[in-house]
């Protein structure tokens, strides 16, 4: 073998949603009935903004800014802050890697709440950094005391996910804090993909108050631009800096960069999205509790939810074959997150449409399986 890191490929890969495609032709059922609910993408599409501009930008023989420099500015511009201490990358998850490189070394501790977003200790297994999963508690809430007591000396880098996936559990701002005192000369990653649908201005002004905090966000979400693959993050320039150097010279494309850029302006995609996702998470949890074999985990506070299966006769791989069936594509928790087990599946919060299909076809499990 020539692999100089013997920890790739000894570990599943990431497991991402299902496609509306896939169902269909398994199980018959009309492509443009399958409610796909596993991947938290925007139920409205893209950006109207971004779609516009992206055409416009379709020539596509010159290298781009190995910098996105005109979006970095952009993104700088709108939340207060200067370029310098703005990166851009094909996705949250490309930056990530970066985080995982440029400040941990070789079996370097990464703290994480577990069940966490799976790129967080994938990256840094693969990297040949070590995973500290702190545990929830029983009822999936934030074990505060046990995840401060763990960030100790060793410890390079800690992540928040705000709200948390899967729970969709917000981090209140005090506890941001906490932890970014706590962890004074190791580096906070606040990962903020889906903090539009909180109701909450996020912590992005935070990076103002403490050096030692990266503040990341995307374009996946609330602008509909998951195909396109953007993210960014911001901090103080000493963080960034080393980024820079790392990073894939042209990792981002002139079609990206126009895309996040116009999609910035469009509040009034952002503003329709948040608004119907608000409504929809009331009225889908408001029809769940009246199942009996099903119920939700805390106050969700972003574009999917936890449902917890109570019976224990059923698991969470058999609920998601049978939804499957149904025309439903959720996340299996047992397969798509690190220490969550068998009896939890996590769920979009989408259109009436796909509630509606949804409500049924857990109801029809609940009355014949």
């Amino acid at each position: 073998m020539f692999l100089s890191n013997p920890e790739l490929g000894r570990k599943e890969a990431y497991v991402p949603g299902l496609t509306q495609e896939f169902v269909a032709k398994r199980y018959g059922i009309p492509v443009g009935e399958v409610a796909k609910l596993g991947s938290a993408e925007n139920p409205y599409g893209p950006s109207p903004k971004a779609a516009e501009a992206v055409k416009a930008a379709l020539g596509i023989d010159n290298y781009p800014d190995w910098t996105a420099r005109a979006l970095r500015e952009k993104i700088a511009q709108k939340y207060g802050y200067r370029a310098d201490q703005v990166i851009c990358g094909a996705g949250e998850t490309e930056i990530i890697s970066w985080i995982i490189r440029a400040f941990s070394g070789p079996g370097g501790k990464i703290a994480m709440f577990v069940p966490a977003f799976p790129i967080y200790h994938m990256t840094a297994e693969n990297e040949g950094r070590e995973p500290l999963y702190i545990g929830m508690t029983d009822d999936l809430d934030f074990d505060w005391d046990a995840y401060l007591a763990a960030i100790t000396p060793d410890v390079r880098i800690a992540f928040l996910t705000n709200p948390h996936s899967p729970t969709g559990r917000l981090v209140p701002e005090a506890r941001i804090r906490e932890v970014c005192r706590k962890a004074r000369d190791q580096l906070v990653v606040l990962d903020e993909a889906y903090i539009h649908f909180s109701g909450t201005e996020g912590g992005i002004h935070l990076v103002k108050e403490f050096p030692n905090l990266i503040v990341l966000r995307t374009f996946s979400k609330v602008f509909g631009l998951a195909g396109l693959r953007i993210g960014f993050g911001i901090a103080r320039p000493e963080i960034i800096t080393p980024m820079m150097h790392l990073k894939p010279t042209w990792n981002m494309g002139n079609l990206q960069v126009a895309g996040a850029m116009a999609a910035l302006d469009d509040d009034a995609h952002v503003a329709r999205t948040v608004a119907t996702i608000g409504e929809m998470r009331a009225y889908v949890l408001g029809e769940l509790r009246k199942l009996n074999r099903f119920s939700v985990v805390g106050e969700p506070s972003s574009n999917f939810f936890l449902l917890r299966i109570e019976d224990s006769s059923l698991s969470s791989t058999t609920v998601f074959e049978e939804l499957l069936k149904r025309g439903v594509i959720v996340k299996d928790g047992s397969v798509s997150f690190i220490g969550l087990g068998k009896s939890y599946l996590r769920i979009d919060v989408s259109l009436k449409k796909q509630m509606d299909r949804l409500i049924w076809a857990l109801t029809d499990i609940s009355n014949s399986v």
